[in-house]
């Protein structure tokens, strides 16, 4: 028993030197823009840098819209997959795990050639129609995770009873998804929203080739121009990736805590 702690323990270090030296190296590397002196001359930088706040502000709404129009989609299509087409779900679920197979490039090459300014449908011909078609890529690629949050969430609550006991006091469809199943599933939604958000974040493949201003081309920018910025720009991004996941383990011990709601 002891052999077997003492080599979890050695591999729980191993892993955490793996993990954690690059990082204290990078941080520390970020740091050395004033020579012979530890400053955050890179961080002031960074944040005085117009582009850099046009950029993480388009992707941060980007993210939002990603996350809004994201779970509209999800929690619909995973609550009537579960009470009417039981049947369907593992089809619906091969569906959602696609995205994971095929390639960001292959995916938004697609999209270029089905809505170039010579298609039926010419969403590139206008910023406002791109950035559309960028959320759509969003929502595509954070697929997996959001409905797989959706629906683990959902399996918590018992739907048919839910919805038989609402419709039994006069509730219609539409009050029965927003008062009734989103209420029980925030857990879920909320999940699923800090990882789409860590996920647009750092995103370059769509944003790139659909020419839009984002975190995640600024990202490539930066390191190919300059030094001690992209370390810093590392730095921050890998904060918000693991301020999500922190938020991420929140919700999910609050969502566990919480019994269902009638």
């Amino acid at each position: 028993m002891k052999a077997q702690k003492l080599g979890a323990w050695i591999a729980i270090a191993i892993g955490a030197t793996y993990f954690i030296v690059p990082l204290l190296g990078t941080i520390e590397f970020s740091l050395r823009m004033r020579r012979d002196a530890y400053s955050f001359d890179a961080y002031l930088s960074v944040f005085s840098d117009e582009r850099f706040r046009a950029t993480f502000g388009y992707s941060m709404m980007m993210a939002l819209l990603t996350i809004v129009f994201g779970m509209l989609l999800i929690v619909p299509t995973a609550y009537w997959v579960r009470l009417r087409m039981p049947q369907m779900r593992q089809v619906v679920e091969f569906i959602t795990l696609l995205p994971l197979v095929i390639p960001a490039i292959v995916i938004v090459f697609g999209y270029l050639r089905m809505y170039n300014s010579s298609s039926i449908l010419p969403m590139t011909a206008s910023t406002t129609g791109t950035n559309i078609l960028l959320v759509f890529s969003y929502i595509t690629l954070s697929l997996p995770y959001m409905y797989r949050s959706v629906d683990t969430a959902m399996r918590a609550i018992d739907v048919r009873t839910l919805t038989e006991a609402a419709q039994s006091l006069g509730a219609s469809w539409w009050t029965i998804m927003f008062k009734c199943i989103f209420p029980n599933v925030m857990s879920g939604i909320l999940s699923g929203a800090f990882i789409t958000l860590a996920i647009v974040m750092g995103e370059f493949t769509f944003a790139a080739l659909l020419s839009r201003p984002a975190f995640g081309p600024y990202l490539q920018l930066v390191g190919a121009n300059r030094a001690y910025e992209p370390s810093a720009l590392a730095v921050i991004a890998f904060s918000i990736t693991w301020l999500s996941m922190g938020l991420l383990n929140l919700v999910s011990r609050i969502g566990r805590s919480r019994p269902a709601k009638a």
